[in-house]
């Protein structure tokens, strides 16, 4: 349920109605406008008699939230969501790209990695340390080395680092050592897990699972958001279809409903969603085109030898190349790519 406020209403006029929500069972949610005030209730509004509420000479209208998704509703909050990570900022317009390869595989790869996409662009530096495999005779990771090695990058470099968490275990690692946690396709709906990292104040990377409706993605998101981490960037990367020819089918229509449905920040990765290097950059394209807030590109400087997924990497050479179109798109567009 939400209610909308008259502008003009004092702050003692807002708590009581507060206060009185929260003796009826519901938490409220506050978003303040320059043309609104809203308060957003969240929980059992059944016992809540919206002919009460609308009966307060304070209140414009109650509507009534028909979507299981409360908090990452764009009702709850009409304007865009911007994350910001060390000045790189997603949604509300910015556009942010996030680059790096599939894995970390040594100190000099990821540097070096780490040095070119950031002079070609990119804003963030992605690596996996910890590598979910569907074969447990697959490359896993270096684990915290791997971890170490992405610090000594963003030492470097001056990169936030992005890189996925698997376990609960590992979380206050993360909370110290990385700028943005990434809940991976197959951590979807990892619900103890998504409740854990809605407890920090991070930055969370959450993708798209490979079978998951737009719904259920957005739920996953208000786990996230229900235990108190606002900071959230969903990212498209493709589901899985009929079709074998990519790795998976990217869902381009997704972007567009999710920034119709939500006020949180959506990107894409054209990389997992192929699986092709030599789509990376059409789809891309088509990504900023939709309305995307950014992207996640994985960028090898030797994919033929790369210990996990060099088929879907593109060399720095062929990135730089790739920014310097996107940018131009972004003029027509009217993203702001810093």
């Amino acid at each position: 349920m939400i209610i909308v406020m008259k502008n003009e209403i004092d702050e003692d006029e807002i708590n009581k109605i507060k206060a009185k929500m929260r003796k009826l069972g519901c938490e409220t949610s506050e978003v303040i406008g320059s043309n609104y005030h809203i308060l957003g209730l969240v929980g059992d509004t059944s016992r809540i008699d919206p002919s009460l509420i609308k009966s307060n000479r304070n209140v414009e209208k109650v509507i009534f939230v028909q979507e299981p998704y409360k908090k990452v509703n764009r009702l709850f909050k009409p304007k865009d969501t911007i994350v910001d990570i060390g000045g790189n900022k997603f949604g509300g317009g910015y556009f942010s790209v996030i680059a790096g390869p599939c894995s970390v595989e040594g100190e000099d790869q990821i540097i070096s990695i780490a040095k070119s996409v950031k002079s070609s662009g990119a804003g963030l530096l992605r690596g996996g340390a910890f590598k979910p495999r569907t074969s447990p005779y697959s490359f896993q990771g270096m684990g915290l080395d791997g971890l170490d090695l992405l610090k000594k990058a963003r030492k470097e470099t001056g990169l936030p680092i992005v890189t996925e968490l698997m376990s609960p275990h590992m979380i206050e690692r993360f909370v110290e050592d990385v700028d943005v946690i990434q809940i991976g396709a197959r951590n979807m709906q990892n619900f103890d897990l998504l409740k854990e990292v809605g407890k920090t104040n991070k930055p969370i990377l959450l993708k798209r699972g490979m079978s998951a409706t737009i719904e259920e993605l957005l739920m996953a998101a208000e786990y996230i958001m229900s235990s108190g981490n606002e900071n959230i960037i969903l990212c498209e990367r493709g589901i899985r279809t009929f079709e074998k020819y990519t790795r998976n089918t990217i869902d381009l229509s997704a972007i567009p409903v999710i920034k119709k449905k939500s006020h949180l920040p959506v990107i894409v990765d054209p990389s997992h969603a192929a699986g092709l290097w030599w789509m990376v950059e059409p789809l891309a394209k088509a990504a900023m085109a939709v309305g995307a807030d950014g992207l996640m590109v994985e960028v090898h400087n030797d994919p033929a030898n790369a210990l996990c997924d060099g088929e879907q990497s593109i060399k720095p050479s062929r990135f730089e190349e790739m920014m310097v179109k996107l940018r131009k798109i972004a003029e027509i567009e009217n993203k702001i790519m810093l």
